[in-house]
């Protein structure tokens, strides 16, 4: 029996000194969210803080040499407030009256304390459940709690430095325990791993396939493990992690009956009464049950019978074996990225280009909306006139060629690079009116006396 706890985690980018990340909405990303009940006021007011390595370098630098300051205009208002507010009460406060400020919590009680230790000398700070405790102390006091053992200078920045870290500290716990990292459709999943945790991206696509691999020795992508499997048992087809997990614990799977039990973990029952799709902890228990899944059936089809005891999840991980470090692609050249190795030759079909003849100010959605009765495509414009037409199945290419050979405005062809990109036909334009006026240079120069 498998116990799943999902967990969800809110993030938000760790404002600090210098570091102020930008980052934007796209609206139809804030919409699809909506639709699925994500919280915005716990993302944007509770929000765990993260950084990448470059960024924790930056911001121990300018903690440890105390060459740092309030960037944010909302936090030098808030600081100004807080400021305000304990010097007034320090003029009617005696040694040893305490006051407390509440609402403060978090990496953001750090800050403040850091700030009100420089700027009154006469005070001294403690955080607290309840917010942060400022106590009025003398300056022979202060001089004695700041050399205590449990609050040296070096220490409390390295509770500020930590705090900062937030949710980086769980990514680096995942890098060190070494344990397969499972996801469905991951690509991107690792793309934001490296960038928001790691380091910025690498203009190396092997450099970047070389450092995930060195943080996760073991992936495994569900949806390329599946595919196989749905070609072999002739699965209903399906386009989303949810549809897989509902057909796999279905009477079509064979292997229903004998699958491994897996149950919710305390404080984790809402999954098992309510389905949250796209919420990150039950995406994630769905994952996790798709594995294991998937890899009881891939047992059944290597012994030829189902295993009379449970099998153990080293079994599983031996028969997933083939899949391991295969990340799936979506309408790319390759079908799935090889992070342990050369990737796959391509055998994806060939990219088509539509040009468009007499349908002025025509739209990517309406190119879409022609052949979306024949087949699917997604639809990429190249030039005013021109489009890419992209799909993942020979067949579609070879109905389109077939059924527009003589449209009278639609003429579909195979792309090919050198004849259709724009920028080899501005090049070669550029290089034609060259050697044009080369060539006229050199008539009129033999021509001159």
């Amino acid at each position: 029996m498998y116990i799943a706890h999902s967990c969800n985690f809110f993030l938000f980018p760790t404002t600090f000194g210098i570091l102020d990340t930008e980052f934007s909405f796209q609206a139809s990303s804030v919409q699809f969210l909506n639709q699925y009940g994500f919280n915005y006021n716990k993302f944007l007011k509770k929000g765990i803080p993260y950084m990448n390595e470059e960024q924790e370098k930056k911001i121990k630098h300018s903690i440890l040499t105390g060459n740092w300051k309030v960037r944010s205009s909302l936090d030098k208002d808030q600081i100004k407030v807080v400021i305000n507010e304990v010097t007034r009460w320090l003029d009617l406060a005696e040694e040893g009256d305490q006051m407390t400020l509440p609402g403060i919590a978090g990496f953001q009680a750090f800050e403040v304390q850091l700030v009100l230790r420089q700027a009154l000398p006469n005070i001294w700070t403690v955080l607290r459940d309840r917010g942060v405790i400022v106590k009025k102390v003398s300056q022979q006091h202060r001089w004695y709690l700041e050399h205590a053992s449990g609050d040296r200078d070096s220490c409390w920045k390295e509770q500020i430095l930590l705090s900062a870290r937030g949710f980086s500290v769980f990514f680096q716990m995942l890098v060190q325990a070494q344990k397969p990292l499972v996801g469905h459709n991951m690509m991107m999943d690792l793309l934001h791993l490296h960038e928001k945790f790691f380091r910025p991206l690498p203009e190396s696509y092997d450099q970047f396939k070389q450092n995930i691999h060195n943080l996760f020795p073991v992936l495994i992508d569900t949806k390329n493990v599946t595919k196989d499997i749905w070609k072999e048992l002739h699965f209903p087809r399906v386009s989303n992690l949810l549809e897989v997990y509902e057909v796999l614990n279905s009477n079509l799977n064979p292997t229903k009956d004998s699958a491994p039990v897996i149950v919710h973990g305390n404080k984790c029952e809402k999954y098992a009464k309510k389905k949250c799709p796209h919420e990150a902890g039950y995406d994630a228990f769905l994952c996790g049950s798709v594995l294991l899944k998937v890899a009881h059936l891939l047992l059944q089809r290597v012994h030829g019978h189902v295993p009379t005891s449970e099998p153990s999840f080293p079994q599983y991980l031996d028969v997933l074996a083939p899949y391991v470090n295969q990340v799936n692609l979506i309408r790319a050249g390759v079908p799935k990225i090889n992070f342990s190795g050369p990737d796959f030759p391509s055998i994806r079909p060939p990219i088509l280009i539509l040009t468009v003849r007499k349908w002025p100010g025509v739209s990517e959605q309406q190119v879409y909306g022609e052949f979306q009765n024949l087949c699917k495509f997604d639809v990429r414009r190249l030039t005013q006139s021109q489009f890419l037409l992209l799909t993942n199945k020979f067949k579609d290419v070879r109905s389109v060629l077939k059924e527009y050979r003589c449209h009278p405005t639609l003429q579909v062809s195979l792309y090919r690079y050198w004849r259709h990109s724009p920028n080899v036909n501005c090049m070669l334009q550029v290089c034609s009116v060259v050697a044009a006026w080369a060539l006229l240079g050199f008539l009129l120069g033999r021509s001159s006396p």
